[in-house]
């Protein structure tokens, strides 16, 4: 990190009473400054339990619609305006609802990485980590599942008697990490253990030892009695599992699984944005309203 403009931000996020918050895929000087780093959903949950005034969110424009959704009170930065998310952007309200009208009645899932006009048009949203556990909440036989297939998929491995209609989303980065790109680094580290994210395409997701999203991933390395791991999400994650776990090994599955848009923000952007207070990102309070609902619904569902 680069200290000088390192203490800078420290210094207005005291002025601002700003919280910093960084997603597990950001560089790893833009999470070691954070206040808070973890998945997108949990960072804004996180973020509406503190009593600052402002939250400066290092990571996509959904993420930071997330956070003006829970906390209506509060000023959302997001550093990089341009860093948006390819499969929040895969399906469009008009395309959603025309889709609706083909199944009337059935429930909408929405993955939230999804914008907030979707969620807003949703039923129940559902995360990486919760997903089959919204599914499984639900009491109709068939759903929407929206915008991830690979999620979706995954999940329906496990609800064999609910049917699905899946829209045809996915993650870009997770979709360039192949099966013989695994089978490479498996074969090179036969004593290691694979574990991807259920955004990867199936065939992947069935090469793994654990299949779960970013926290539940430290969860299980932090767990596991294994020494040596092949990690199929995000470059991002390897700086704090390689923190928390300084005796274990951790190998990236692909060079493919760098994100763009998660890369884009950098200390300077961060800087910048305290500089400036900008750029705000806002929710009209209609949409607010309707995806709060969305997000509240999932809140609700029962742990196991």
């Amino acid at each position: 990190m680069n200290n000088s403009i390192g203490q800078e931000i420290r210094e207005l996020l005291k002025l601002h009473n700003a919280v910093l918050l960084a997603h597990n895929y950001m560089r790893d000087e833009v999470q070691e400054i954070a206040d808070i780093t973890g998945d997108s959903l949990a960072l804004s949950m996180e973020a509406a339990k503190t009593k600052a005034d402002v939250i400066v969110f290092c990571g996509v424009h959904f993420m930071a619609e997330s956070a003006a959704i829970l906390s209506p009170d509060k000023k959302v930065l997001l550093p990089r305006p341009d860093a948006g998310c390819p499969m929040a952007d895969m399906v469009t309200v008009e395309e959603l609802e025309a889709l609706k009208a083909k199944h009337p009645g059935v429930p909408v899932v929405t993955y939230v990485n999804s914008s907030a006009e979707i969620k807003a048009h949703s039923d129940i949203c559902c995360t990486s980590a919760n997903a089959l556990r919204v599914v499984r909440s639900l009491t109709e036989d068939e759903l929407i599942f929206v915008p991830d297939r690979n999620l979706g998929r995954w999940v329906a491995r496990f609800v064999p008697e609910k049917r699905f209609v899946f829209w045809e989303g996915f993650c870009p980065t997770h979709e360039r990490m192949t099966v013989e790109a695994v089978q490479r680094k498996k074969s090179e580290h036969p004593d290691a253990l694979f574990i991807c994210h259920p955004e990867s395409a199936p065939e992947v997701s069935a090469l793994a030892d654990h299949v779960c999203s970013t926290s539940g991933m430290y969860d299980y390395c932090r767990a596991s009695s294994a020494r040596k791991f092949i990690v199929g999400t995000e470059a991002g994650i390897l700086y704090k599992l390689r923190l928390e776990n300084p005796g274990k090994e951790f190998i990236l599955a692909s060079p493919a699984l760098i994100c763009p848009n998660m890369k884009l923000t950098s200390l300077e952007d961060v800087l910048y944005s305290l500089q400036t207070m900008s750029p705000v990102v806002t929710v009209t309070e209609e949409t607010r309203v309707k995806a709060r609902q969305a997000l509240d619904r999932m809140l609700a569902v029962p742990r196991d």
